[in-house]
């Protein structure tokens, strides 16, 4: 399936997500089975499928990995972890210094370190996500240019790793939070 197609957007990465949302709400408004009840099963049964697809759709783009991944096999291009280049040795321990902080930070409840932590990851995911956006960019309008997005590739692992970081984060300030009020009630 064709994220970007479904959704009737250009394929690209760097996408005006509010909009997107805009335009998935009114194919879901379009498509709700409810406009279909009075014609045949067929037409109906059609709705519900588009409305699957556009549903699909949205949750593909709105996700940078997914979209990411969904330009990258449009052009032709495998993706997964097993089909993409080793990454970098440098980068890997670069990660894991990072993971080990913040399992520091989140040990010592450190929402200060954990918060800068999630800054830089933050900033870092945003440079990938930059690099990824302009290898696309600069392919021709009508096609995605498939050497471009080949150098590109190892770009979308560190895009996995920096957004399991951030989720990783979110769920120790969460964890964090949840304690901090049931300590407070337990005074």
């Amino acid at each position: 399936m064709n994220p970007f197609e479904a959704l009737g957007i250009e394929a690209r990465y760097d996408l005006d997500l509010k909009e997107v949302e805009k335009r998935h709400r009114e194919l879901s408004v379009a498509l709700h089975p409810d406009k279909f009840a009075a014609v045949g099963p067929s037409a109906r049964r059609e709705a519900i499928e588009r409305a699957a697809r556009v549903n699909e759709a949205w949750r593909i783009v709105k996700d940078p990995v997914r979209r990411a991944e969904a330009l990258f096999e449009l052009a032709g291009i495998k993706v997964g972890e097993t089909n993409e280049p080793k990454t970098d040795q440098a980068f890997l321990m670069d990660m894991m210094e990072m993971r080990e902080a913040l399992a520091e930070a989140r040990d010592e409840k450190n929402l200060g370190k954990i918060r800068a932590l999630a800054d830089d990851a933050e900033n870092r995911e945003k440079a990938v996500k930059e690099a990824i956006s302009l290898a696309v960019a600069r392919a021709p309008s009508a096609q995605i240019d498939k050497h471009l997005l080949v150098s590109a590739l190892p770009k979308l692992g560190e895009l996995r790793f920096y957004r399991r970081m951030l989720e990783d984060v979110s769920a120790i300030e969460e964890t964090l939070s949840e304690q901090a009020v049931a300590e407070g009630r337990a005074s």
